[in-house]
């Protein structure tokens, strides 16, 4: 076979009926195809039984999971397979009461809140579009609508114009029937908290994993959250290094202001408000982290954040109103900008992570930690000479050699190296020759 296993191919020896359950998998997320008759390694092997098959799985699908797949008999060096086609279904497809997708070439049950994701994701629906019955227009605040009028004018010019809350809320999609829907409210609310206590940024000095210095609670809708919890950070949390260009004077932010701004609002536009977590902004003496509730869509797995990908915001009425507001673009650059913004600065990429339903950006303030250089090619040798001069302000070939039980010529390469790489810079003459970190 010159196929492989896959986020969308299956092998199987043989036909067994728990294998309906691989193809539920493949009609919940993008399909695929289950092959009978080949082995894991790929290759054919070849079944006995391939036309009775063929007569018997249509009915067997259809009957058990609702879903009519095109069935087709491959032939090869008179051996015979039978491959299993499904395209993706537009509804859920349960198989005994359970759903399962297909994550790589393995097949995962949902439970909890991620079933509760996907069912509601194949309703067409999403948590910031369901209804708040408790809201009512005088849980709005009518300032911060007026606001927002004012900031969406460039990409909604006649806004202006609406003088009706309701008639406008209708007009982004904020209602239903005659009632406001959770985004509204979390936008627009004079206390969303009232509504869902979860919804707020927890801001964090950490001298430890363990040991935290002092918090801040950040409440108010999804507006005030990110300029206030910007601006705590700014003032109270973050130094700022002051830079003259000719006779103007300029405060820069220790992780520039841009990349945080763009990772808050990702952070309150694409997080699981049905969860129970808020999100925390922790940070520490060398770095800074942004984590928030929320799995991924499948579209965009963590490693493409760093690359051009689709943008699919688990809540697109929030992601809407705030692209009105001219605060992002639909193009899924966000997380790209925020790498762009570090690197400008002089700062290493930063990270992304999804664990245990977590997202989290991690932003690294010192260029020379074990981990970016790492990055960067450094070997281990290489790694303790820079941590090495992080604390003793320089280092000499002798010194390298020491530390490093190396040759005097292997020295001098791994040295080389670090110099054509930008790491260190070579100072002093003779014997007073040593090496320095070039941006320490």
């Amino acid at each position: 076979m010159t196929d492989k296993e896959s986020q969308y191919i299956e092998f199987k020896l043989n036909w067994r009926d728990q294998y309906l359950k691989i193809i539920a998998a493949f009609a919940n997320d993008k399909g695929g195809a289950l092959i009978i008759g080949v082995d894991d390694r790929g290759d054919l092997v070849g079944i006995n039984n391939a036309k009775r098959l063929l007569e018997d799985l249509p009915n067997k699908i259809r009957n058990k999971l609702g879903i009519i797949p095109s069935l087709e008999i491959e032939k090869k060096d008179k051996k015979e397979i039978i491959r299993v086609n499904v395209k993706p279904s537009s509804v859920p497809i349960s198989y005994d009461a359970r759903f399962y997708i297909r994550s790589g070439s393995t097949v995962q049950e949902l439970q909890g809140r991620i079933l509760t994701d996907f069912l509601m994701r194949k309703s067409g629906h999403t948590w910031d579009e369901s209804v708040e019955e408790r809201a009512t227009i005088r849980d709005l605040n009518k300032n911060t609508i007026e606001e927002f009028k004012r900031t969406a004018v460039d990409r909604i010019p006649s806004i202006v114009k609406e003088t009706d809350i309701k008639i406008l809320l209708h007009k982004l999609k904020l209602m239903n029937v005659g009632k406001f829907k959770r985004a509204a409210v979390l936008l627009f609310g004079n206390d969303s908290q009232r509504f869902y206590l979860q919804s707020i940024i927890k801001i964090g000095k950490f001298l430890s994993p363990t040991d935290i210095q002092f918090t801040d609670i950040v409440n108010g809708d999804l507006f005030e959250q990110l300029e206030n919890s910007l601006e705590i950070l700014r003032s109270k949390y973050l130094v700022s290094n002051i830079r003259f260009e000719g006779i103007h004077r300029r405060d820069i932010l220790e992780y520039p202001y841009e990349a945080l701004r763009e990772a808050i609002i990702n952070a309150l536009i694409h997080r699981d408000y049905a969860g129970t977590s808020h999100i925390q902004i922790r940070v520490y003496s060398d770095k800074l982290i942004i984590m928030n509730e929320g799995k991924l869509p499948p579209e965009v797995p963590v490693h493409k954040l760093k690359t051009n990908h689709l943008s699919v915001p688990r809540n697109p009425l929030l992601a809407q109103v705030f692209y009105y507001t001219g605060l992002i673009e639909a193009w899924g650059r966000g997380t790209i900008k925020i790498i762009e913004n570090c690197l400008n600065q002089g700062l290493p990429e930063p990270d992304f992570f999804e664990e245990n339903g977590v997202i989290s950006v991690v932003f690294y303030k010192d260029i020379w930690t074990e981990q970016n250089l790492k990055k960067i090619g450094l070997n281990e040798r290489q790694i303790k000479a820079v941590i090495y001069v992080k604390e003793n302000g320089k280092i000499t070939n002798r010194e390298y050699r020491e530390i490093n039980s190396i040759s005097d010529e292997g020295a001098r390469i791994d040295l080389k190296t670090m110099i054509k790489k930008d790491i260190l810079m070579q100072s002093g003459k003779g014997r007073s020759v040593h090496y320095i970190l070039i941006k320490a």
